[in-house]
């Protein structure tokens, strides 16, 4: 696994929780879903990268007390999260799949939910969590009628109406508008700033380059790299890369090529090269200029290993 110190966390003006896991695995019959997984998540905003089926949820889950590691511990300020119904004072989680009941208004679904936290106000207290999460024009709408984006934030706040210390968001993002996610992007950051630990799950890397700073990246069920996102997209962007080119004079750039010090390797086939490139930047800058020099017309260059798990999976030997 990666590891990289993170950056100092924000000065919490609230009770600070610390979430601890401990050695945790998971695993169902012979499928191994989370393996051997340690951190520890204090105030601020961390994201929990990783392709889909890398273990993300699973992880989630066992966290918010919803399911007992098969190996290891989970803990919420030192005390286990499975059957422990107490935890739920200081924790809030939205899940990845949608549970809400469409002939319910949003303002009664997140009363609902302060009245089982048994809040002094639990009108109040859905009031303030529907006003965060910018819902109190249709809050008196059937959820029913609501666009995917909505019926998120009306989670959300459910979520947030007993004002926990510790939320977790699986896939938070999903369904929202560009307008819808920068509002949930900046409520984040407020609650991370004000002391609370948060852990947003997503497969997609720009939004955790928006929100969070810390980052715990995820591949098939191992913790694979951890801390500053900043150091962790320069592994990313600075890894071997593998591209197809095809030119007007295919042995003649192979040839140009094997001589730039950002290609490690050159094959010829029959439908063009091969390239290997240890710095992406500096080979799609050189290619161009090297081409022209050539007067070598450049007629496709495509990225061989580009999807997130190639990406993700590289990292594990790092």
């Amino acid at each position: 696994m990666t590891t990289i110190s993170a950056g100092p966390q924000a000065a919490a003006t609230t009770p600070a929780s610390t979430l601890d896991l401990a050695g945790v695995s998971r695993w169902y019959g012979n499928v191994v879903a989370v393996n051997d997984v340690t951190m520890r998540l204090g105030p601020g905003v961390t994201g929990l990268l990783g392709p889909n089926g890398a273990g993300k949820t699973t992880l989630l889950h066992m966290m918010a007390g919803f399911l007992a590691p098969s190996r290891g511990a989970v803990t919420l300020d030192g005390e286990p999260t499975w059957r422990n119904p107490g935890v739920y004072r200081r924790l809030g989680l939205v899940s990845e799949r949608e549970a809400v009941h469409a002939f319910l208004t949003a303002y009664e679904f997140v009363l609902a939910s302060a009245k089982l936290h048994r809040l002094p106000d639990p009108e109040a207290a859905a009031r303030r969590a529907i006003d965060l999460v910018e819902m109190a024009d249709a809050q008196d709408r059937r959820i029913g009628t609501y666009s995917k984006g909505m019926r998120q934030r009306t989670r959300v706040a459910a979520a947030l109406v007993h004002d926990p210390q510790v939320l977790l968001l699986d896939e938070p993002f999903n369904g929202m508008d560009p307008r819808q996610r920068l509002h949930m992007m900046a409520l984040l950051h407020r609650l991370g700033d004000a002391g609370r630990t948060i852990l947003f799950s997503s497969h997609i890397l720009e939004e955790v380059e928006q929100v969070s700073g810390t980052v715990q990246v995820m591949v098939a069920g191992r913790l694979a790299a951890s801390g500053d996102y900043r150091t962790i997209r320069r592994l990313m962007t600075n890894r071997p890369h593998v591209f197809a080119v095809r030119s007007t004079d295919d042995r003649a750039l192979a040839v140009a090529l094997m001589a730039e010090s950002s290609v490690t390797g050159v094959e010829l086939g029959r439908d063009g090269l091969t390239v290997r490139a240890g710095d992406y930047g500096a080979f799609t800058r050189a290619l161009p200029k090297i081409a022209l020099a050539r007067r070598i017309r450049v007629r496709a260059l495509t990225p061989e290993d580009e999807s997130l798990e190639s990406v993700f999976s590289y990292l594990v030997g790092s």
